[in-house]
């Protein structure tokens, strides 16, 4: 039997997983993979960070209005968690009135770049998503 491309990928991901679950069971008390999904499976973070990057620094009244359906509290709230986690700054001019700038960081830079894969991947993947969507559907009815 012939050793195809996709059996090395296979092997190769194998590999990163042994990895990953090796140094995870040093520390069974924290896993960083289910830390940073409960920090970023909200609603609105990964919009936030998608937006911050696609405009560069940008006063929050502008943010809300790019983020569709997120109440003024849940903005506050979002940016301040997504501050405290290092990936956005926040900067307040003395003027009047008051004007408050968020930019992301490096960290939040590299964050997007992950994000971007992710929603590259959405994107091309989700008419196949959609039709095996509908097969389920279809078979519990």
């Amino acid at each position: 039997m012939e050793v195809t491309n996709a059996d090395y990928q296979t092997i190769d991901l194998q590999k990163k997983l042994k990895v990953f679950f090796q140094e995870g069971e040093e520390h069974h008390e924290f896993c960083p993979v289910r830390d940073i999904m409960d920090r970023f499976g909200d609603k609105w973070s990964l919009l936030a960070i998608l937006n911050l990057g696609y405009s560069g620094k940008t006063r929050f009244n502008e943010l809300r209005k790019k983020i569709d359906g997120i109440s003024q509290r849940m903005l506050t709230v979002t940016l301040r968690s997504l501050e405290r986690d290092g990936l956005i700054t926040r900067k307040i001019y003395a003027e009047v009135p008051p004007r408050v700038e968020y930019e992301l960081t490096l960290l939040g830079t590299s964050l997007l770049q992950q994000i971007l894969g992710l929603a590259q991947w959405a994107s091309g993947n989700m008419a196949e998503i959609a039709k095996s969507r509908l097969e389920y559907d279809s078979k519990l009815q």
